[in-house]
């Protein structure tokens, strides 16, 4: 059996733009990707905490550095800059890969600087 899981997290991150005439997708800071581990045109959900919107897309690199986190597309309907999102990447595992799975956790302030990293170990696995 393949169970889909939560494989990492961007936590309140916040949008510094949105690009309605792009083509689509969430442009994220390469630095942010490589912390979460999430890559380039992998399949991420979008939930806007500051609107109540949920929205997949998927994700593309960001100038390193640069702390971008660019809503494009119809999707930039759903996000302004300002508002706080949480950037979840999903994947399937086994049953066996399960006894080692750990999300990893980003945590970010209001610049989008990485304040904490963590790799979350559920309670029956510690």
């Amino acid at each position: 059996m393949q169970r889909t899981m939560l494989q990492s997290k961007l936590h309140r991150v916040r949008v510094t733009q949105s690009e309605l005439h792009y083509e689509g997708s969430c442009a994220i800071d390469d630095d942010l990707l490589d912390a979460a581990d999430i890559r380039e045109y992998q399949q991420i959900d979008i939930y806007n905490v500051s609107n109540g919107e949920r929205f997949t897309t998927y994700a593309i690199r960001a100038q390193r550095g640069s702390r971008t986190i660019s809503v494009n597309g119809a999707a930039a309907h759903k996000a302004n800059p300002g508002d706080i999102l949480i950037i979840a990447a999903y994947a399937q595992y086994s049953e066996l890969e399960l006894q080692k799975f750990h999300p990893k956790l980003v945590y970010v302030d209001e610049q989008n600087n990485i304040v904490m990293q963590r790799d979350f170990i559920p309670a029956q696995a510690a």
